[in-house]
């Protein structure tokens, strides 16, 4: 599993014109979702994302997490972070799980998230999306889960 995590001051994501998720300060999270994850790996992705230090404390460092910040998180589903550009010009995407094993992990990664009492949008799995963001820093990461751990 593989993740993109932006600080954002707002974030929205727009379905045919219509919004489907928006948040105001937090978290927006591109999950992609590789053959072979399951639920430990939604699980980790989802205790590291309400965790991590990446909001200013006080002193203006880096030390207080989306929680600990009153901050929420808009989860987007993203195959296209899975893509091998490594030979060709065109990505590909083998190494993405199929759908019907992919959508579960990504609405676990937004439930385990409200389980820890963040406020959790999501985007529309399949659909073609717009997201609007201000990134907030700019502080944009990249996670990788795999065997139930962040690494």
């Amino acid at each position: 599993m593989r993740a993109v995590v932006q600080r954002v001051t707002r974030a929205e994501v727009v379905v045919a014109g219509e919004p489907v998720g928006r948040i105001g300060r937090g978290l927006l999270v591109l999950v992609g979702v590789a053959d072979g994850d399951g639920p430990a790996d939604a699980e980790a992705l989802a205790a590291k994302l309400v965790g991590l230090r990446i909001f200013p404390d006080d002193d203006g460092r880096m030390n207080r997490s989306v929680a600990e910040a009153g901050g929420e998180v808009l989860v987007v589903s993203q195959f296209t972070l899975l893509g091998d550009v490594r030979k060709g010009r065109r990505p590909s995407f083998v190494a993405a799980a199929d759908p019907d094993v992919a959508a579960p992990l990504v609405d676990l990664v937004a439930v385990t998230i409200r389980e820890a009492g963040v406020r959790c949008a999501t985007g529309r799995f399949g659909a073609s999306m717009a997201v609007d963001l201000v990134n907030d820093g700019p502080v944009t990461l990249v996670l990788e889960v795999a065997a139930g751990r962040v690494q």
